[in-house]
């Protein structure tokens, strides 16, 4: 395999799919000395059939608004690889939704979810509908006129979505509740990332951020350092960031600014409690402005307008917002502040240009697809709790979330491990979630 030829077909194919075909190059980068190593792999062309999702759902979306308007948005679901179990993957609602972002999404799950040692393939989905404005009311017809098209493509041993940027408890409540009127059966696993009181498992909202500062801590720890007392600035508001500040907070970090799409927050002497639990508020508000919390707590937070986390001085940096959020200017940025550690929270947070640097130039750095693989890990907790119509405790959760990304820091760093000893995570995880999923594509024949 040469990345360079397989490469110049995919942009001749799909030109303009920029997120998917940077996502794409990366991986194909880290294992091209290994998969040139199994010549079985070649004869089968397991890459070339990996970076085609297995089947793409397009599908109109009509809904009315509350002044009485009809609107119409589009909607996706990429199903993009089972070898390895049924499709899983979020969401997103985004007025950015492209089919290029749910390709890079979807094939980033398949990796992500191979990393986690559960029986998941990868998926993505959402729509370019866009929740900033909307009424409770106008969510809910919206989220139901999306289900109505997308039921008969999902299943608990066929295709499970979950929420991701712009979808929440909330949503993910309203597409079961019509789900459930369609298929007329009362089948929790079909989704994840439910209610508490209906199948949802304890501390999925929070799984994500809590699961990325595990990793980090054991990041940390194999290079000799601990993550008590250290400084870390946040990206975004919504669900990942809260549960990284609130995890954060816990193992003695000190979260020094939160951003929006406005500004930054510094918060000099630390996120409180309060502050945490009003990042709920903020996202409910679908203001999505970062400014409220300086609003609301004038003495401890200061508003930057127009500034983004990275330019606040810290000894950590988690994007947890968007993709090629951190550009290589933010990265020289962190770094001259003193930053010595970066990891991915969101999904392909870094742009190249970032990553290079940080690995060039002494900074720790971690992809997403290890750092976020939390949120899906206990997702597929979820799914084995509602097999088996139990609900576990929040210790067992936590336990076997913990347990998951130790196992997935580990497999960074068999394969990560270079011959003078650093550890290159994004080598690691591509390398380990890619062998798991070719060898089970190898194993099921030419399908």
């Amino acid at each position: 395999m040469k990345t360079s030829e397989i490469m110049a077909k995919l942009q001749a194919k799909y030109p303009g799919e920029n997120e998917y075909l940077q996502a794409v190059q990366e991986v194909l980068e880290s294992i091209e000395d290994v998969y040139n190593m199994h010549p079985e792999f070649e004869k089968a062309k397991i890459v070339e059939r990996m970076v085609e999702p297995d089947r793409i759902f397009s599908f109109r979306v009509t809904w009315v608004d509350d002044m009485g308007e009809v609107q119409t948005n589009t909607g996706y679901r990429i199903q993009f690889n089972s070898a390895i179990g049924p499709y899983k993957g979020g969401l997103r609602f985004h007025k950015a939704v492209t089919p290029s972002m749910l390709k890079f999404l979807g094939f980033e799950q398949t990796f992500k979810n191979a990393l986690t040692t559960l029986p998941m393939g990868g998926a993505k989905g959402g729509s370019d509908f866009d929740p900033k404005g909307k009424s409770n009311a106008e969510i809910m017809r919206f989220c139901q006129a999306f289900m109505a098209e997308l039921w008969q493509c999902i299943g608990p041993d066929q295709d499970v979505p979950a929420g991701d940027v712009g979808v929440g408890g909330r949503e993910i409540g309203y597409m079961y509740g019509m789900y459930k009127k369609l298929a007329r059966e009362y089948n929790t696993g079909v989704l994840t990332g439910k209610g508490s009181t209906w199948g949802g498992s304890i501390l999925r909202p929070e799984a994500t951020g809590f699961g990325a500062l595990y990793f980090v801590d054991h990041v940390l720890r194999t290079a000799g350092k601990d993550i008590a007392g250290k400084t870390i600035a946040v990206s975004g508001f919504g669900n990942v960031a809260w549960g990284a500040c609130i995890k954060a907070s816990q193992l003695g970090a000190k979260v020094v600014a939160i951003s929006g799409p406005d500004g930054v927050c510094h918060i000099p002497a630390g996120i409180t409690k309060e502050m945490i639990d009003y990042m709920l508020v903020m996202r409910a508000s679908n203001r999505d402005k970062v400014e409220d919390m300086a609003s609301r707590f004038p003495e401890q937070a200061k508003f930057i307008a127009g500034k983004k986390s990275w330019s606040i001085p810290v000894d950590i940096a988690l994007p947890c917002a968007f993709q090629n959020e951190l550009s290589e200017d933010d990265a020289k940025e962190l770094k001259a502040n003193g930053c010595w550690c970066c990891c991915e929270v969101s999904n392909m947070g870094c742009q190249p240009g970032a990553i290079h640097f940080f690995q060039h130039n002494g900074v720790l750095f971690a992809p997403g697809k290890a750092v976020n693989a939390g949120g899906v890990a206990t997702s597929g907790l979820e799914m084995t709790q509602n097999a088996a119509h139990i609900s576990w405790t929040a210790d067992e959760v936590d336990s076997k979330l913990h347990q998951i990304m130790q196992s997935i820091h580990e497999q960074c760093v068999k394969f990560g491990t270079q011959p003078d000893g650093t550890i290159d995570y994004v080598k690691g995880a591509n390398i380990a979630g890619f062998m798991k999923v070719a060898q089970a594509m190898l194993e099921q024949g030419i399908i």
